[in-house]
């Protein structure tokens, strides 16, 4: 298992350093001077690609959570949560609030601001319904008897959940910035940017969860994972 754990940690830790190599390589002052007339062009690049250094550093993060969960999951004394139904309704409202925002996309690409509004309305409200369902799946749990401290799946429930939580309320600063600048009518490009950074955030999180959620309810996907690091 330690193999595999810093295999995995090699491997993130190269997608970091190539992002941070490409974040050199842009020289954005060096394209201000060469294209004085599109710095937006610049700003964007720029912004785009430290998002990617973001989820790059945050990817580690999610990997060395799951790896120590696959560790865990090998003990006798694991013991599995029930599996609360109301997680698959939070999925499916984060899968709605991702193809929201991709709807939104569109819509700035077309200059649509009525669509724009809408859309960011939309991914906003879903977004939001996410965290209140899972604030819902914590009291229920709650409610139980499954407490924090009650066992180690416990804990690792409530931990995983919340990291990811954590991210969401991130994502809902950018989008709130982002909503700001549609409903004033700024620049249309900054806009778009925006939109754009948003909604590539939005997948990766959904991403993000579809794996948190088939670790969580699946203890063989668990197992399996644990088996696959596992050196022979």
């Amino acid at each position: 298992m330690t193999i595999g754990l810093v295999l995995l940690s090699g491997m993130m830790g190269v997608i970091v350093w190539w992002l941070f190599r490409q974040t050199i390589n842009v020289q954005p002052w060096q394209a201000q001077a060469v294209l004085p007339e599109v710095p937006a062009a610049a700003a964007s690049t720029s912004a785009k690609t430290a998002l990617w250094v973001f989820l790059g550093v945050a990817s580690s993060l999610f990997a060395l959570f799951v790896s120590a969960y696959a560790m865990r999951l090998s003990f006798q004394d694991w013991a599995p949560l029930p599996r609360p139904p109301l997680l698959m309704l939070n999925t499916a409202v984060l899968v709605g609030a991702s193809l929201a925002m991709q709807w939104t996309v569109q819509g700035a690409r077309r200059e649509d601001s009525q669509r724009v509004r809408r859309g960011l309305l939309a991914s906003g409200l879903l977004t939001l319904g996410f965290l209140a369902g899972q604030l819902v799946v914590w009291k229920q749990l709650d409610a139980a008897g499954y407490f924090l401290t009650s066992s180690p799946a416990t804990s690792f429930f409530y931990l995983l959940t919340a990291v990811h939580g954590a991210h969401v309320l991130g994502g809902l600063v950018a989008w709130a910035r982002a909503t700001s600048r549609a409903w004033r009518g700024g620049d249309p490009a900054r806009v778009r940017l925006g939109i754009e950074l948003c909604a590539t955030y939005w997948h990766y999180l959904l991403g993000v969860w579809a794996v948190l959620y088939a670790l969580l309810v699946s203890n063989e996907l668990g197992l399996a994972i644990c088996s696959a690091a596992t050196p022979l």
